[in-house]
């Protein structure tokens, strides 16, 4: 995948998911929220592109929900 669309390295950027304590403690339904908040940020801040990279980068991780590579919610 490109780093023009998601503004980074998608494979290092998915570990980093996994790896990140919103994901470990509420899943990775939490991620997509808080990445959606950022891309609102950026959109207010006049940062389209990067807004637009944020945007994809939320829905890779919806995607890995979709295949059951990520757990949606930690169950409580």
């Amino acid at each position: 995948m490109s780093v023009e669309m998601f503004g980074c390295d998608i494979e290092v950027f998915m570990a980093s998911v996994r790896d990140s304590i919103s994901y470990k403690l509420s899943g990775a339904n939490m991620v997509v929220a808080g990445l959606m908040s950022d891309a609102q940020e950026e959109i207010a801040a006049g940062m389209d592109e990067q807004a637009r990279q944020t945007l994809n980068r939320a829905k890779a991780v919806l995607f890995e929900i979709m295949e059951g590579k990520l757990i949606a919610d930690v169950p409580r």
